[in-house]
């Protein structure tokens, strides 16, 4: 069993190096007039496909969307029996099928022609109906399918899904599309805890651990305890100075015992401390703690003042990792 997966892998794998080479050579024109094409697209990307090239084109279509080109997904079955009235002047139509002769997309293109859409195919027969029909041919044909019988969709797929993928990232370089956007698109979960920015996760107000410089370690101490976060910024004038931690503290005691409680926050603290913008991504702030080994990190604004603090609990949850 398995010589037959890494079979089907190698297949797959063949497939998508000889897609490659026409993407870098013979299909290359046909590849950069389908990205300036969707880049002038003043309306949507419809994406359409039957059966599995329709599970291909749905996830092509999510994948545009994430990536900052408006785009949806046109069951070719269900335009006929209405569904067309999604579509609209100004928009562009990418439409897959491995044979170019599927019946339902073939449907589509009286209207597609009548509206005066651009036409972008991606399929295995160039000389096809559809290839012959679109205005921009992908050729995303397999030399054999992964399939023992050679019937069943495998490295076909593959190839669309490959090639959909390299149209989606392409097209968003040419956009210009920054982290800044994908954040935007992806609130939520996972991507959107990492893309959040720190100012949107700090500790803020009197959740903020601080003392002043001449503050004795007594009640520098209870300062830290009282805020919880293993430890407390040292500010003057609304500016940040340094930094004393758990850490130092243990250090101080190990070499100076008791003597350190009469010591001034200022004689104890770290200068010059890490720090991080308000506006950066909270996965830049997790980078920096994981390097240095650290748990919290001030958060300062251009003018060195303190605005806030972030802690590793607040980015390291399971949404961050």
């Amino acid at each position: 069993m398995k010589n037959i997966g890494e079979n089907v892998i190698r297949i797959e794998a063949d497939a998508l190096r000889a897609l490659a080479d026409r993407v870098s050579g013979p299909m290359g024109p046909a590849f950069g007039n389908a990205i300036e094409t969707l880049h002038c697209c003043a309306g949507r990307v419809v994406v359409t496909g039957m059966g599995k090239s329709g599970i291909i084109a749905r996830k092509i279509a999510a994948t545009f969307s994430s990536t900052g080109t408006p785009s949806l997904f046109l069951h070719p079955a269900e335009a006929v029996h209405g569904d067309l009235g999604m579509v609209a002047p100004r928009d562009v139509v990418l439409a897959l099928s491995q044979s170019g002769e599927t019946e339902e997309i073939l449907r589509l293109l009286a209207t597609i022609k009548r509206l005066d859409l651009k036409l972008i195919a991606m399929t295995g027969e160039l000389n096809s109906t559809l290839g012959q029909a679109a205005d921009i041919t992908l050729d995303c044909s397999v030399a054999k399918e992964a399939c023992a019988l050679g019937l069943a969709p495998t490295a076909s797929t593959t190839a669309m899904l490959a090639l959909g993928d390299a149209i989606a990232v392409a097209l968003a370089e040419r956009r210009g599309f920054r982290e800044e956007d994908f954040a935007s698109l992806h609130p939520g979960g996972k991507l959107g805890k990492k893309l959040a920015r720190v100012h949107t996760l700090m500790h803020t107000g009197d959740a903020v651990p601080r003392v002043s410089p001449s503050t004795r370690m007594t009640d520098v101490i209870y300062e830290m305890s009282r805020k919880g976060l293993g430890v407390t910024t040292v500010i003057e004038d609304d500016k940040l100075l340094g930094i004393i931690s758990d850490g130092d503290l243990r250090r101080l005691l190990e070499h100076r015992g008791k003597d350190v409680m009469d010591l001034t926050a200022r004689e104890c603290m770290t200068v010059s401390p890490k720090t991080i913008a308000p506006e950066a991504f909270a996965v830049a702030a997790l980078t920096i703690m994981e390097q240095k080994k650290i748990t919290s990190l001030p958060v300062v604004n251009g003018s060195g003042q303190l605005e806030g603090i972030v802690h590793l609990h607040d980015l390291w949850g399971t949404e961050m990792v």
